[in-house]
């Protein structure tokens, strides 16, 4: 496999040799003896667990990633086909290892889960793919493993460290509205749409309003759907991509840090010349809030052809869906609608709850209650990155905090062995 980029050259490795990699570092079940004792455990083999090991391996310490997947990247490999990164190549990449140029300023979904491939492979990563962890249990404090991982397959792998990295998208949120399960049409959850093809000619509802819900009605109308409505319950801040070469990242990283009613003014402010009216289009203005819905993990939609699409009426934004009747759906509003397909966008949450939810270590929303180079209180060892979705960049951010947790990782060793 060869990959490029500015941190050192492509390694060039023949196909036997890739071969002898492979069964080296990727522990599948009844293949290689178990691991059942390791420094740090990760739990997820998507970027932010990748990055984490890499960090961790950066420094000599004993991790092995563990993902129910039977390949890297899983969520990614899901994404519907059209999408790529909001945030420009260069400040996207993860420890140690950049994403090559050839992949352009906006990564396509593909090249992302090449990138991943490639990252793993070039960090020499210790891999159990097709193990699903089911639970983290305390273990006391024997021998220095602190934590026991449980593993569908009735195994279990004791470690000083846990990195929980299952990503914040994990498991989709269904609606409850009455009458659903007699809904005569087709509906879609988003994680399982992968393109319009298939509804080309047909009236498809697309409920949420988030950057997945927008991107998905824009693929349907240019795939051909004969009529998409976009259900609006929050009408949400729609900012450029970029603007003159100027990322929204870029605005992103600069107002990160800075008190959240500063941020709102300001944006109310640039909202005039930032955020497009569409409210002839039967889409209202948003709130003066867009930094306070950032800090409960709602960012601004980034306009990759949303906003094109619904001022040439290809997309008609409607009221939020209040119930289900038979082959119609009832709005807020009172309209009724019968479309062929729903597509439901309504979010994510982690469902960390089977895993540590005994642990005392998550808040009401079911996040955890510390993320990045901090412990939960009264539980040395516990790590939690991915589960923020920041205005400067998921990527960026899951780099960070690899770097962190794996020098406080490597702070606590050295502690222990002093």
């Amino acid at each position: 496999m060869e990959c490029g980029g500015s941190g050192g050259g492509p390694r060039r490795d023949s196909p036997g040799r890739l071969a002898a990699i492979v069964r080296l570092l990727v522990l599948l079940p009844g293949s290689l003896p178990v691991v059942t004792q390791v420094e740090v455990v990760v739990v997820g083999a998507g970027p932010g667990g990748l990055a984490v090991a890499a960090a961790l391996g950066a420094k000599g310490i004993d991790t092995l990633v563990v993902d129910r997947s039977p390949h890297v990247a899983s969520a990614w490999r899901r994404h519907y086909d059209r999408l790529h990164l909001h945030t420009p190549r260069r400040w996207s990449g993860l420890p140690g290892y950049p994403i090559p140029r050839r992949f352009g300023r906006w990564v396509a979904r593909d090249d992302v889960v090449r990138y991943l491939e490639a990252y793993a492979e070039h960090h020499r990563l210790r891999l159990r793919l097709g193990s699903a962890v089911t639970r983290v249990d305390r273990a006391g404090d024997t021998g220095g493993r602190r934590w026991v991982v449980h593993l569908d397959d009735a195994t279990t792998v004791q470690a000083a460290h846990v990195v929980v990295a299952t990503g914040y998208a994990h498991t989709p949120v269904t609606p409850d509205w009455p009458g659903l399960d007699g809904f005569t049409g087709e509906v879609v959850i988003a994680r399982d749409y992968r393109n319009g093809r298939p509804y080309a000619g047909r009236d498809v509802l697309v409920v949420g309003t988030g950057n997945t819900g927008t991107e998905i009605a824009t693929d349907l109308a240019e795939h051909g759907a004969l009529r998409v409505w976009l259900a609006v319950r929050t009408p949400p801040h729609i900012v450029p991509r970029s603007r003159m070469g100027w990322s929204a990242q870029a605005t992103g990283i600069l107002v990160r840090r800075l008190p959240p009613r500063l941020v709102d003014h300001a944006a109310r402010v640039l909202a005039v010349v930032q955020e497009p009216d569409l409210t002839a289009y039967g889409m209202p203005r948003a709130g003066a809030d867009l930094y306070s819905r950032v800090l409960v993990g709602r960012v601004p939609v980034q306009d990759v052809g949303i906003v094109a699409a619904i001022r040439e009426r290809r997309v008609e934004p409607v009221a939020a869906v209040a119930s289900v009747d038979g082959a119609e759906v009832v709005l807020a509003d009172g309209t009724r609608l019968r479309p062929d397909a729903v597509v439901v966008a309504t979010g994510y949450r982690a469902g960390l709850e089977p895993l540590v939810g005994h642990l005392g270590v998550l808040d009401g929303r079911g996040l955890p209650v510390v993320h990045g180079a901090h412990e939960p209180p009264g539980e040395p060892g516990l790590w939690f990155t991915g589960f923020t979705n920041p205005i400067s960049g998921m990527l960026r951010e899951l780099r960070i905090d690899a770097e962190r947790i794996a020098a406080e990782v490597s702070r606590a060793g050295a502690s222990s062995r002093s």
